[in-house]
C-alpha cells in the first residue's frame, strides 16, 4: 500500500467508494448516499449474480435495512416461523422463531439491495479493483478511480484487507462450507434416520429451518432451509483446521447428516470461506474501512453473516461521510464498538464454552425445556443477542445436570 504526497488527477474524486456490492457494500452505499455523499459502488460482477451462502435472512438484518429506507426485499418469499436444531450428540430443540426469517437466494437479495443503493443516489460500476494507494488527500483505486474514503466490503478474500497488510484468518478461525439447492420434500426423515431428526407432527403447518450438528470434526453442521418455491438451500460447513477438505467430503457429510438429500439431485453446489468473528482485524484505518466478511464478521456460533454485514456496512457508510476523511477510521471503530462490541464478546465466550460438543447438547436440552433459552440462542446466533445471566444460569444448570 503506497502513501504519497498528493492524489493524482483521477478525473473526479468520489466522496466514498465501496469495493464489493454485496449486503455490506450496498448497505454502506445506502448510508453514505442518504447522508448526501457522492458514492461509487464497485463490484467485479454485474447483478443479479449467484453467491454461495445459506440464504437465510433474519429479521434483525431486515430491520437495519428498513432503517435505511429499503422496502420490498422479501416480496414473493414465504416467512419461515420455525427452527429445528439437532445437537452433535442427538439432543433436540425446536420452536417458533421470535420473529420470522426468510430464505432468499442471494442472486435475488443482493440485486434488490444494489438497486436500492442506486435509487438512493449511488453510482454502480462493474470494476475489479487490483491495487489501492492511500495518499494525503484520498485513495486511488486505479483506472482513474479515486475517493476520499474507501470501504472494503469485498468478502473473505478482500483486496482492501490485503492492501492493508492484514492476513487472512488462521485455520482454526476459518470455516469452509458448501451450498447447494435441492428439492423441498413433502415428508421429513424418520426419527430413526442417521440425522436423528424428530418427525414433524401431522398437524404442524408451515416450513421450518433445520440445522443438524455433528461431533465429528466439531464444530460442524449441515443445514436445510426451505425457500418456498419447491427448493431448499442445503449445505454443510466445518473449520479448515478440522482436516483435509474436498468437495466430495463436504457433500458426503451433508448427505449423511441431513439424511434426505443423497437420493436427490442437488444443483449449483459451491464452496465458500467463512472468516469467523473470533479473529477480527482492526475495522478502521484512516481512509480505509472494512465491513462484513472482509472484517471477519461471521458469527462463530451459527455462521450467519448477513446481519453483521448490513449493520457494519451502514456504520461504515455513515463514518465515511461524518466525519469522513482520515478521521473516518477511528469514528467507525467507535461506532462499531458501541453497537456490536458487547455482543461480539459474548459470541466469543459462547465459542469457547461450546468447544466440547456435549455442552451444546446440554444447552439444547435446556432450550427444549425453556422458551427463554431457545430465544436467547436465536438472538445470539442470528442477531445481536447477549449471554444474559438468566440464559447463562439455565445452560449452566443443564451442563451440571449432565455432569
Amino acid at each position: 500500500m503506497a502513501v504519497c504526497a498528493a492524489m493524482a488527477d483521477a478525473g473526479g474524486v468520489y466522496d466514498v467508494a465501496i469495493v464489493g456490492a454485496g449486503p455490506a457494500g450496498s448497505a454502506a452505499a445506502l448510508a453514505a448516499a442518504q447522508a448526501g455523499a457522492d458514492v461509487l459502488l464497485l463490484d467485479r460482477e454485474l447483478f443479479p449474480r449467484d453467491k454461495a451462502c445459506g440464504d437465510g435472512i433474519a429479521q434483525q438484518g431486515l430491520d437495519v435495512l428498513a432503517g435505511l429506507g429499503v422496502t420490498g426485499l422479501t416480496d414473493g418469499f414465504t416467512p419461515i416461523r420455525s427452527l429445528r436444531l439437532t445437537g452433535p450428540g442427538g439432543a433436540h430443540a425446536a420452536g417458533e422463531l421470535p420473529e420470522p426469517a426468510y430464505v432468499i437466494p442471494r442472486a435475488v437479495f443482493d440485486a434488490r439491495l444494489v438497486a436500492a443503493a442506486v435509487r438512493a443516489g449511488a453510482t454502480f460500476e462493474q470494476h475489479t479493483v487490483r491495487a489501492i494507494a492511500v495518499r494525503a488527500d484520498g485513495v486511488d483505486l486505479g483506472d482513474g478511480l479515486a475517493a476520499r474514503v474507501v470501504i472494503g466490503a469485498d468478502g473473505a478474500n478482500s483486496t482492501v484487507r490485503r492492501a492493508l497488510g492484514l492476513p487472512r484468518n488462521p485455520p482454526d478461525r476459518l470455516a469452509v462450507a458448501i451450498r447447494a439447492y435441492a428439492p423441498d420434500p413433502v415428508s421429513r426423515p424418520s426419527a430413526t434416520s442417521q440425522a436423528g431428526v424428530v418427525p414433524r407432527d401431522p398437524g404442524e403447518a408451515g416450513p421450518e429451518q433445520r440445522i443438524v450438528m455433528t461431533g465429528q470434526r466439531w464444530p460442524a453442521y449441515a443445514w436445510s432451509f426451505p425457500i418456498g418455491d419447491g427448493r431448499r438451500n442445503v449445505g454443510y460447513g466445518e473449520l479448515v483446521s478440522g482436516g483435509p477438505l474436498s468437495r466430495a467430503h463436504l457433500l458426503e457429510r451433508m448427505h449423511s447428516l441431513l439424511g434426505d438429500t443423497g437420493a436427490t439431485e442437488v444443483a449449483d453446489a459451491r464452496a465458500h470461506h467463512l472468516p469467523l468473528s473470533t479473529w477480527r482485524p482492526r475495522p478502521g484505518h484512516g481512509r480505509l474501512l472494512l465491513a462484513g466478511d472482509a472484517l471477519s464478521l461471521i458469527n462463530p456460533f451459527t455462521g450467519e453473516g448477513i446481519f453483521y454485514a448490513v449493520l457494519s456496512g451502514s456504520l461504515a457508510g455513515q463514518a465515511a461521510v461524518t466525519p469522513g476523511g482520515p478521521a473516518a477510521g477511528q469514528a467507525y471503530i467507535a461506532a462499531l464498538r458501541r453497537r456490536l462490541g458487547r455482543h461480539l464478546r459474548h459470541t466469543g465466550v459462547i465459542a469457547r464454552l461450546t468447544a466440547q460438543p456435549w455442552v451444546v447438547d446440554a444447552g439444547l436440552r435446556a432450550a427444549a425445556r425453556h422458551r427463554h433459552v431457545f430465544d436467547g440462542f436465536v438472538g445470539l446466533g442470528l442477531g445481536d443477542g447477549l449471554l444474559t445471566p438468566r440464559l447463562l444460569a439455565s445452560v449452566a444448570a443443564a451442563v451440571l445436570a449432565r455432569a
